[in-house]
């Protein structure tokens, strides 16, 4: 990582470049906020509150991408509490070990990658669901609950939307898995847990789940009719008939529904491509189905 160590304390700002040095990472060091801030290009900075009579809010400002971690010599409202206001991530108190500073720096390191991690599954589950529409009130859901669907898109969506809108954690479970059961026995409490495939528990073993997720939140999804259950289930059904089962579809009404539910996702021709026809056939079927392309 490259850091940058803001202290006026030349001696100890060298010993903890030191420090960091033989771990690894790139130190640079200054003895002022205003030097500091000529540029924002790095990992971490570790400002001291100890330089007397400087803002440090424009450096905390300049390196908001950044992990800020303060020293600090004494806690006080200036020293600690409007810098944390301010956008700075933690503190430490001078004099320190640098195991403390460097387990400070992996848990926040370690925080930023999980924080863009779960943005980018976020970004991308809205994007796979924007065309799913499974027509449920989910306020009014209670857990544990069952749902029948023939495009597993449906429940996935209705799961995670669940779990959002709740603001819980949500733990994903396959009973294809050999250690599901053990993991739906120690599920936490404040967190709900999604569980695929159900359709292919034997019947004994159907009994025992059922009795196992009592009182657990949970949302269990499978492909089959479900029957013979305590709990509550509801059935989505994809608005086409492509995902109906015991069905073969015309090439014609693939086509359409191809057309109808990607032509927003991808250009006309890589459409055209991955339906193995012209760009010229896809605007005529556009125009046979009196489908219109949104602009």
């Amino acid at each position: 990582m490259k850091i940058l160590i803001i202290e006026n304390e030349v001696y100890l700002a060298q010993s903890i470049a030191t420090k960091l040095g033989e771990l690894g990472h790139t130190c640079e060091m200054c003895t002022s906020t205003k030097d500091a801030i000529s540029s924002n290009n790095y990992d971490v900075v570790l400002l001291s509150t100890n330089i007397n009579g400087q803002d440090f809010n424009p450096v905390i400002d300049t390196f908001k991408h950044s992990i800020v971690i303060l020293m600090v010599s004494y806690i006080s409202n200036d020293t600690v509490s409007k810098p944390l206001s301010a956008g700075a991530k933690d503190y430490i108190l001078k004099p320190f070990m640098i195991e403390e500073l460097i387990r400070k720096i992996d848990h926040y390191q370690d925080y930023e990658k999980l924080k863009k991690r779960n943005e980018a599954y976020e970004q991308y589950l809205d994007y796979n669901f924007q065309s799913v529409n499974h027509n449920q009130d989910i306020n009014n859901v209670e857990l544990p609950m069952f749902i029948s669907s023939n495009f597993q898109k449906y429940s996935d969506a209705f799961a995670f939307e669940y779990a959002k809108k709740k603001d819980l954690a949500i733990h994903f479970i396959t009973l294809n898995k050999a250690k599901a059961m053990n993991e739906i026995n120690s599920l936490p409490q404040n967190a709900i847990a999604y569980i695929i495939n159900y359709q292919t528990l034997k019947k004994g073993d159907k009994q025992k789940f059922c009795e196992l997720i009592a009182g657990k939140k949970v949302i269990v999804s499978s492909s089959d009719k479900i029957e013979d259950v305590k709990y509550p289930v509801i059935e989505i059904k994809s608005e086409s008939n492509v995902f109906d089962k015991g069905e073969i579809l015309p090439i014609e009404d693939y086509v359409k529904f191809i057309v109808l539910n990607y032509q927003d996702k991808y250009p006309d021709t890589e459409l055209s491509k991955k339906l193995g026809i012209s760009r010229k056939s896809l605007w005529e079927k556009r125009k046979k189905y009196d489908i219109i392309k949104k602009k």
